[in-house]
Order: C-alpha cells, then structure tokens, then sequence
C-alpha cells in the first residue's frame, strides 16, 4: 500500500459519547418510597350469647389469610461515574495542527458490539457448576513449578472471574467443565508467574516509542484496535516485547464498552524486514498466550502489505493456530470496510490523521484506561464484591435483569 497524505479536514475536537448505560436503579435521586397504610384500628365487638339450648355449632377455622407475593429485589443503586474525557490542552492542539494525537475514547454512536448468541438449559447448568467450584476455589500455585507455594485469590482476580469470563473458558473447551475448570485456574497461575499486574506504563514505555503498537478508535463492531507496525521495531527481541503485547491487551480490555467482549488486530508489515519482524518463536509464543489465556477474545485480525518471508512465517505458525482463530485472520483487504474511515488511521487507508507522539499519546492511553478500570472497580465493589458478576454491568451496561424487566414495562403500557 502506496502512503499517501492527502488533506484532511480539521481534526474536531472529540465530544465524548455516553457509552456507560447506567442501570435503571442506578441514579442519583432516591427511589421513591412506596406509601404505607396505617391500618384503620381495630374495633371490638361483644359476641352474642347463644340461645338457650341451641344446638351446638362447630368451630369454623378462620380463613388462612392471603398470600403477599414476595417484594422484587430491587436492583443495587450503582454510582455513576462521569465518563472519560478528552484532555483540553491536547484536543486544542489536535485542532490547531489538523492532526490527532490521543486515542478515540469511544466508538462511533452507529457502532455497536455483535449480539451475544443466548445459552442453552443445558449449557446454564455447566455454567452454574463451573462458578460453584471456583466460588469454593480458596487458592492457586504462584508460579508453574513444581511444589509451588499455593496463595488465596485476591479481590483483583476475584474481579477477573466475571460471568463472561467462565463463559469464555467454557466456550474454548467446548463446554467441558472439568477442561475449563483447569483452563481457568492455569491462567490465574500463569498471570502471577507472567506478571501481568506487575508490568508498569513506565516499564513497557520504551517498547512502543516509535508506535511500533498502539490502540486507536474502534472496528464496526465497537471493538478496539491495536495496531502493530513490525517494521517500526526499535528494540531487540526479548521477554518485554511480548510483555508490551500483553500490556497493551489488557488495556483495550480495560477500556471496553458494555458488551463487547472481543477486539481488533490490524498489522501492516509496510518497511519490516526480517530481522524485525516477529521470529516464529515469538509466534508461537504470542499464539499460546492468546489462545490459552485470551480465550475468545480476538474479533478480527487484519493484515496488510505482507512480504514473502511473512508469508512463510504464517505458513509455519499455521499449524498452531487454532481453526477458530484461523476464520478470523483477514489478508490484504481494503480496511475501510472494517473500521470507519474517520477512526482509521490514514497510514491504514483511512481518514484520521494520527501521528504517534509517545510522550502526548502513552500518558493519555493511560488515563483513559485507569479510569475506566477505577469506574469498573467500584462498580464490582459495590455490587459486593462477588466471582460470576456481569461484565455488562461492570462496564455500565444493563443486565439482562434490568432489559427483561423494561420489556415487561413496556408490554404493561401497551
């Protein structure tokens, strides 16, 4: 793909679009408290004596009194948190240079996250035992060695056991509870070993200074993209170019609208060679990570511009990908059919005149990222810190307990 720089209409600055959809009981007015009726008081009569040498009358029991339906729980008030921002200063910039800076915080308004296909009775059922046995699991190895010390689950790996989550692991094995039962506790046992809470902004910064990766806007699906720019590398190959892959991971996670669950890959080996492109080590690598670890959560994987010994570097990895993940890989498509123009990357054949600048964009990506993690945070906190809560709801979604109770709302109208 020839790069071209055509001109491009002032960059405007970003108006942030409400995608935290609050739950209805989720608002800052106090519900209104339903009237109590003081019961009128009691009046007593004097029973009639019974007339002379009257017969007798069997005792009538007294009618069992009516049934109260149980009352509805109420759904948890939620506090609402304000949405992300844009940063002021960098927008104002952004507009003065016709250029863009920082990533999109949200995706387009018409972009929304495919439906998620309803479970079946019977697939419920080995949800319900797949939470059981890990509300029960106390504690999991800190590394993979043997006789490792086992410690308990904190509140943050708690906080990763979400309803989708199990789903997802249930789903990669093909709902194979016991196989899930280790997917998932060999991947709380592998985020201690790899360190994937550890890894610091600060640590990964100096792998991605030349925007060799970067996250910016979202696919028609409201996926979030990483982009990835081999022939941008700057750094030998070792342990933090692969750490900086899982960081960035973990941040489009983070910054995930409700119900979206997967996101975007879009690589153009444009300038790589082979001595910076990936080795198929670090193929295989990057493969056993997403595949165990990241189960179901690549949407699309876009690549363009793709030189010979790339061609054979996908012609080793083959073998080890999965068939699910081989539909979703895409080769040498226009990607404006993918991500809306104005969110592409224009070196992408897209319209949004992105320049990576490190010290404007990482602290940004950043941002955006720990709020919307600290908003996901107090949420799970505050529906009680429980394993098996809906992402949905975490990201500031409606539980399908709140859309079920709005559609019987609105049949009661009608």
């Amino acid at each position: 793909m020839t790069e071209t720089t055509a001109p491009v209409a002032e960059t405007p600055v970003e108006t942030p679009v409400e995608t935290s959809v609050v739950p209805a009981a989720a608002v800052d007015e106090k519900a209104p408290v339903a009237e109590t009726k003081t019961p009128a008081p009691e009046t007593k009569t004097t029973e009639a004596a019974p007339p002379a040498e009257a017969a007798p009358v069997a005792d009538t029991p007294a009618a069992a009194p009516a049934e109260t339906p149980a009352p509805v729980s109420a759904a948890p008030k939620l506090t609402i948190h304000p949405e992300v921002i844009p940063n002021a200063e960098l927008a104002a910039e952004e507009a003065k240079d016709n250029k863009r800076y920082t990533p999109f915080i949200n995706p387009k308004p018409d972009c929304n996250p495919p439906k998620v296909e309803a479970i079946t009775a019977e697939q419920e059922t080995k949800y319900a035992e797949l939470l059981t046995y890990i509300e029960k699991l106390e504690s999991v190895p800190v590394s993979t060695e043997k006789g490792a010390e086992a410690k308990p689950l904190d509140d943050e790996e708690k906080m990763w056991l979400t309803r989708e989550c199990l789903l997802r692991y249930l789903r990669a094995t093909k709902w194979n509870v016991a196989n899930a039962k280790k997917r998932v506790e060999g991947t709380l046992t592998w985020r201690r070993e790899y360190g994937v809470r550890e890894h610091t902004g600060d640590y990964i910064s100096p792998e991605l200074e030349t925007g060799k990766m970067y996250t910016l806007g979202f696919d028609n699906d409201a996926r979030p993209c990483i982009y990835l720019n081999p022939g941008r590398q700057n750094t030998e190959k070792g342990p933090r170019q692969v750490h900086a892959l899982v960081f960035m991971l973990e941040r489009v996670i983070d910054i995930m609208g409700p119900g979206q669950e997967t996101l975007a890959l879009l690589i153009d080996f444009k300038s790589a060679t082979s001595s910076t492109s990936p080795s198929v080590g670090q193929g295989r690598e990057v493969l056993n990570i997403l595949q165990m670890h990241y189960p179901e959560r690549l949407g699309r994987a876009l690549i363009i511009n793709i030189p010979w010994f790339v061609s054979l570097f996908f012609k080793a990895i083959n073998p080890f990908i999965d068939p699910l993940t081989r539909e979703k890989l895409i080769f040498n498509e226009d990607l404006r059919k993918y991500v809306p123009a104005d969110q592409l990357d224009i070196k992408f054949g897209g319209d949004s005149n992105f320049e990576y600048q490190n010290p404007k964009y990482w602290p940004e990506i950043l941002r955006i990222a720990g709020e919307r993690r600290a908003a996901y945070t107090a949420r799970w906190k505050e529906l009680g810190s429980k394993v098996g809560t809906s992402e949905v709801v975490l990201r500031g979604g409606k539980s399908s307990v709140d859309e079920v109770a709005e559609e019987v709302a609105k049949m009661a109208m009608d």
